[in-house]
């Protein structure tokens, strides 16, 4: 902290000797967490207190003589008192004041009196003191410095942006902004700088968390920055290809959102997507791996033996191979009304953005595969209450048994099988939904106003119709699911498609958005690093 900003303590005593002890003794012991002041003056003690309390600085403990002719030590310090009424305040008496010290503390609520001398002071000052100052500092809050997000809690705008700095692990502080106030959601900057209404990438850039480009060209550019594009730039850059990882949004995919993985090899007590990720990210920067987030690809083509890749920001990326794992997007609520509430009490994954916002609330989870679950046993922590809306006859079909038990188990989760949500209603946000018993067709209105939703993804593949095959729900076809090869128009190789190659030589395909893979975290992981083996053979044919 710099100097200006630690707390203070300060010392108040008219006899010259025994402030230079007390100031001596002061900063012997706390020097290093707080910014030790001397007056001889009670009257200039109070100037001092009002110039700290005018820049915004803090006093933890003033400790004044109670013999001083412009004013008694207990006047002194029931005027300090006024200033900082968190302040811890010490008289120091002699022994034939000790009688007023302890009326001074049961009538103007003094905390400690200490009586002169106080040698030594290991015995009779410091014991004193650290238990005040450490009462002083569970009740501190220290002015913040960092990040503010200012904006209205159910503004799709403010959610989105909360989301963004909540991936990046930016600390920020949450404030509600003036109703009708067009200028929200405002991200003020540590130096004063205040984005309103900002993107993304207004955000990224600000910060200073967006990267150049380090090469003209690139061995491979791997699009999609979820567990398995980041496995796979961990690898190929670590084995000295030239690599570009590009992400549409935060790196972390759907992953970062979860708020606990507990089936992941390696983490016996879990990790929750955001430091999965992050640790993941931390590693690729290590070895080199250049990002570009958030940036999305918008269209692949090839020049030659080249791919090249034209991005939403204009640029153009050319690269020999090229990795596709761009991973799922969760499917919409399919029910009337809900659209209007997506960011505004619907919310598809980002159950660690909204915890907060969520505590002594009841929330609705409606889904019922792993996703969901981990999502209900997080807000069992935080929430008053958790209701799972489940489509299905049961969570055994779609969910792993260690989820399924923990969720039986947990009374703060109730779980409503064959449910669907088919109505949302409210005003500017959610604060109802009616659901349908497919069993019975009986229609039930809840009180709803944090609905979280995980019912499945589709592939973000959209972009690459007409020259990438996929199957019929959009998923990408490699390997042998492609078919013979001469019956693929790009294929221009003497050999078949590799196992994670596409229908275009160079192009490989990882992850959730391939058809066939296992959707699976590990197995994401697994298939990255098959991938960057089959770049190394196409490299070594070109």
């Amino acid at each position: 902290m710099p100097e200006q900003r630690r707390p203070v303590l300060l010392a108040v005593d008219d006899d010259d000797h025994v402030l230079r002890a007390v100031r001596r003794d002061l900063s012997r012991a706390y020097q290093e967490r707080y910014r030790v002041l001397a007056s001889s003056s009670p009257i200039e003690a109070l100037r001092v207190l009002d110039a700290l309390r005018e820049r915004g600085e803090e006093a933890a403990l003033i400790l004044s003589d109670q013999r001083m002719p412009e004013m008694t030590g207990i006047e002194f310090l029931v005027e300090a008192g006024r200033r900082f009424p968190a302040a811890r305040r010490v008289l120091l008496t002699a022994y034939a004041d000790t009688s007023v010290a302890i009326s001074a503390i049961n009538e103007v609520r003094l905390d400690h009196y200490l009586v002169k001398p106080w040698e030594p002071p290991e015995e009779r000052l410091y014991p004193v003191l650290d238990d005040l100052l450490s009462d002083w500092e569970s009740a501190y809050e220290p002015p913040y410095q960092g990040i503010r997000l200012v904006g209205h809690r159910f503004a799709p705008a403010t959610h989105r942006l909360r989301d963004l700095l909540t991936r990046y692990r930016l600390p920020f502080r949450f404030e509600e902004g003036t109703p009708g106030d067009a200028s929200l959601p405002e991200v003020v900057l540590p130096d004063g700088r205040r984005l309103a209404r900002p993107g993304h990438g207004d955000v990224v850039e600000a910060l200073g968390l967006a990267m150049e480009l380090s090469h003209p060209h690139y061995d491979v550019a791997i699009v999609g920055g979820g567990p398995t594009g980041l496995a796979a730039s961990v690898y190929a850059s670590s084995e000295g290809m030239t690599t570009l990882l590009i992400e549409a949004y935060v790196p972390g995919g759907q992953a970062g959102t979860s708020s606990r993985i507990e089936n992941y090899l390696g983490f016996p007590s879990g990790i929750s997507g955001v430091d999965l990720t992050s640790r993941a990210m931390a590693q690729a920067r290590r070895f080199g791996v250049d990002v570009l987030a958030p940036v999305e690809a918008e269209r692949l083509s090839r020049d030659g033996r080249a791919c090249v890749l034209r991005l939403s920001d204009g640029k153009e990326i050319t690269a020999a191979t090229v990795l596709l794992s761009t991973g799922l997007s969760y499917r919409s609520l399919d029910a009337e009304g809900a659209s209007r509430f997506e960011g505004a009490g619907i919310y598809y994954g980002a159950a660690l953005t909204e915890t907060e916002s969520c505590a002594g609330r009841h929330v609705w989870i409606v889904g019922g595969a792993n996703s969901a679950g981990q999502a209900a046993l997080h807000f069992a922590r935080h929430a008053s209450h958790v209701t799972m809306v489940v489509r299905a006859g049961s969570l055994d079909s779609g969910m792993s048994a260690y989820l399924v038990d923990e969720i039986a188990a947990n009374r703060d989760i109730t779980v409503m099988t064959t449910t669907q949500v088919v109505a949302a209603d409210g005003s500017d946000r959610l604060k109802r939904i009616t659901l349908c018993d497919t069993a019975t067709g009986r229609l039930t209105t809840h009180d709803a106003e944090h609905v979280f939703v995980f019912i499945g993804a589709r592939p973000r593949t959209e972009w690459l119709d007409g020259l990438v095959r996929r199957d019929n729900r959009g998923f990408l076809l490699t390997g042998p699911d492609l078919g013979p090869a001469a019956e693929l128009p790009a294929w221009d190789l003497p050999r078949p498609p590799l196992l994670l190659e596409t229908s275009v030589p160079g192009v490989f395909a990882a992850g959730d958005a391939r058809a066939g893979s296992i959707k699976r975290l590990a197995s994401g992981v697994g298939e990255g690093a098959m991938a960057v083996s089959m770049i190394h053979r196409y490299h070594s044919e070109s």
